[in-house]
């Protein structure tokens, strides 16, 4: 069962004069080491049952009802509480996504995205203006002349 080069066993109750890959009984855990650590899944009271009702385990079984506490049970040893580990729960995925807009939303919008390096000399010089040089230039003062205005007819009469 499973995939290739990924390991994955099935917990079952057999008949010891059937074949080996002949029809269970029944399923009552999977096991699987490929991951760490390692899943051992033992549906305990079936597996209670079995005991109870004179099946022997194999070696590998018995070692993890050992880990899972189902030996100890049904000897009536003490640690029937096991030294399984679990994994930690993984977060939802929609709360990492709900985090990463909120994040995404709190980023100020200049300078979000990198630009080239044009825009970006262009940008900076607009922010920091370069000092102007600037040349002093002569002035010459010319002399203005007025012009008189024509007499109107108003200030004629």
């Amino acid at each position: 069962m499973g995939k290739i080069r990924t390991p994955f066993f099935r917990i079952v109750v057999t008949d010891s004069r059937k074949a080996r890959n002949g029809l269970s009984i029944e399923e009552i855990g999977r096991y699987v080491p490929g991951q760490e650590p390692s899943i051992m899944e033992v549906n305990s009271p079936r597996a209670q049952y079995w005991l109870g009702v004179g099946a022997q385990p194999t070696a590998a079984v018995e070692a993890i009802f050992k880990v899972t506490g189902d030996w100890q049970k049904f000897k009536g040893l003490p640690g029937t509480e096991g030294t399984l580990r679990f994994a930690a729960p993984k977060p939802a995925k929609s709360i990492a996504y709900e985090a990463a807009v909120k994040a995404a939303m709190a980023e100020p919008a200049e300078g979000a995205t990198t630009m080239k390096k044009k825009a970006q000399e262009k940008l900076a010089a607009k922010a920091n203006p370069a000092p102007v040089a600037v040349e002093e230039v002569a002035v010459v003062e010319s002399p203005v002349v007025e012009e008189t205005p024509a007499p109107t007819e108003a200030a004629a009469e």
